[in-house]
This record gives structure tokens, sequence and C-alpha cells, in this order.
């Protein structure tokens, strides 16, 4: 990637913040290279603050600025903003690439809004972006060229680990990494009230929670070892682990997470309108 790449975000809150953070941090580009503009001006200049970025007056003022131009508002604002910049966008769309980080709305809501010759890639990120450690699907419309697609995948990478997939399975990301951590706070949470109610400080209780969920996570990604086999590892006969891995299943704790997965990727196509 070049450092004279040149970034806009139309929209400037968290998930904007990580991206640019995370671009500007792995030499993706300069901070003087980010462009942003956010309706409210409490958001933009929090953006600008965190990332070094120069704060733009209007959407088309951004789209003048760049060549990649990443959507992050929420679905709810996106017409208002694709409409804020059609005019501008329709002399400018053979140089900037377009990036969408907005839950649920396909690549056909954009091409219908600014023209089907839009070079677009829908993007599925994550909270945990925001340190480094997202974890993102996207997906390229046909006229997103295999530069555009590599150039977005190296980009995501700055912030993570991210898959090229069918577009046909964006929801299915957003039900998995795009919803999970939410559920892994939950579990974090729910590990340390367990902890404390067999005696541990709530402090600490957190730590070793989030220590533990951490440190298995980082043990699959390096083994690369099937889960199953690496909780029968930790899981002797007649010993502690088994009578807790027993109380989980009883409760029915896979089934509630494949089902939390399932119900927010069916929330995801209602969003997009499939």
């Amino acid at each position: 990637m070049s450092e004279e790449l040149r970034v806009g975000f139309i929209g400037c809150g968290q998930m904007a913040t990580a991206l640019a953070s995370g671009f500007t941090r792995a030499q993706a580009t300069r901070h003087e290279n980010i462009f942003g503009y956010d309706v409210s001006k409490a958001a933009a200049a929090k953006f600008a603050e965190k990332t070094g970025a120069t704060l733009c007056d209007s959407p088309t003022e951004v789209v003048s600025q760049v060549d990649t131009l990443i959507f992050a508002v929420k679905p709810q604002y996106m017409a208002d903003a694709l409409d804020s910049i059609k005019s501008t966008f329709t002399e400018a769309q053979d140089k900037v690439l377009c990036v969408s980080i907005a839950a649920g709305l396909k690549i056909s809501y954009f091409e219908e809004a600014l023209g089907e010759k839009i070079r677009l890639i829908r993007v599925m990120p994550n909270t945990p972006c925001l340190v480094g450690e997202g974890a993102s699907g996207f997906s390229p419309n046909p006229n997103a060229s295999e530069a555009d697609v590599a150039l977005v995948k190296s980009l995501l990478e700055t912030i993570g680990v991210a898959y090229c997939l069918p577009e046909s399975q964006l929801d299915a990301v957003t039900g998995l990494s795009g919803s999970g951590p939410a559920y892994v706070f939950m579990a974090i949470e729910a590990l340390a009230d367990g902890g404390v109610k067999v005696g541990l400080p709530r402090k600490v209780a957190l730590d070793l929670a989030a220590q533990t969920l951490k440190g298995s996570a980082e043990m699959y990604l390096k083994t690369q070892k099937h889960p199953g086999a690496l909780k029968d590892a930790v899981t002797s006969p007649g010993g502690t682990t088994i009578a807790g891995v027993a109380a989980l299943e009883e409760h029915g704790f896979r089934a509630a997470l494949i089902d939390a997965v399932e119900c927010a990727a069916l929330r995801s196509r209602e969003l997009g309108g499939k």
C-alpha cells in the first residue's frame, strides 16, 4: 500500500475511528491523508482528535478529497448520506472505491442509489477492531477490481483478520463475529459472577475470566486444533472440568450460542430487506 492512499469517512463513530487508527498505525496511509465528515460535530471532533484526520464541512468535500470512501453511518441514516453525495459522486465514481460497513445493507442498495458503475466492497467488521483484534468479512461487487479487493483486505488486516466471502454469507458473518463480541462479554460477566459466587473478589474474577477466554482463543488460533480436542485435553475423568461441562450441557450452552448466531443473522437479513 502507498502512504499516499487517501481515505475518507462519511460517519465518524467508533468503527470509523478504529479503522482510521488501524490504517495509520500500520502505515497504510498517513493521518493527513484521512478525511471525515459527521453530522454530529462532537463525533467528528473526537474522530479528528484520536486519528489526526482532517475534518470536512460536507460529505461532498470528503468525496472530492479521496480515492477510497468508507460509508460508516448507521443503516437508518444511509439514504440521506448517499443522497447528499449523489451529484458529486457521479463525476468522481471512476476514481473512488467505495466501502460500506453498514450492517444489512446489500450491494444492490448502493448500486441503486449511486449507479451501477460504482466500485463497492461491502464489509462486516466488529468492535474488537478498536483494539486491533477485529474479525471481518467482506464482499466486492463485480466492478471492484482485484487490486480493489487486495487493498481492502490489506486495510482490514491492519485491525485483525479478514475473509473475502460471497455477499450471501455476510449476514452469517454479522450473526457470528459482528454480534459475537456481545455474547463473549456476557460469558466473561457470567464467569466472573460464578467466581464471585464461590469467593473471588470482583476485579480478580473479571480479569481471570477475560484472560481465560483470551488465552483459550489464542490456543486454538495458534495450534489450529479442533476446539473439541482442546476441551478434551483439559477434561480429566471424574474431575472438576467435566462436572462444569456437564452443567453447561444441562443448561443448553451450545444450543443457546447457535440460536444467538442464527437470530442475529436473520435480523441482519430483515434489516437488508431480504
